[in-house]
C-alpha cells in the first residue's frame, strides 16, 4: 500500500526539485513582504501570509518527492529474504 505511493511521488525527480525551488522562492517573497509590512503598511504582512500557505504547501510536496525518490532507491536495493538457507553448502 505505501510502495506504490513512494515509487509514485519518486518517479519523477526533476519535477519534484522544481516543485521545491518554486516553493522556497515563494517563500522568501513571503518572508519580504511579512518583512515589509512590519515597517510599512500592515496589509503588505497579509499578503505575505497569504503567500506563505502555498509556499509552505509547494515546497513540502517538493521535498516529500525529493524523499520518495532516495527512499525508493533503498527500497529497490532490498530484496527479497531467502527463508530456507542451505547452511550445508
Amino acid at each position: 500500500m505505501l510502495k506504490p505511493l513512494i515509487y509514485r511521488l519518486g518517479s519523477n525527480p526533476k519535477l519534484s526539485l522544481k516543485r521545491f525551488f518554486r516553493g522556497l522562492a515563494l517563500f522568501v517573497l513571503a518572508v519580504v513582504f511579512i518583512s515589509l509590512g512590519y515597517y510599512t503598511h500592515y496589509s503588505l504582512q497579509i499578503i505575505g501570509v497569504a503567500i506563505l500557505v502555498p509556499a509552505l504547501f509547494f515546497a513540502a510536496w517538493g521535498y516529500c518527492g525529493i524523499f520518495a525518490n532516495r527512499f525508493s532507491q533503498v527500497i529497490k536495493g532490498i530484496g527479497p529474504k531467502n527463508h530456507d538457507p542451505d547452511l550445508w553448502k
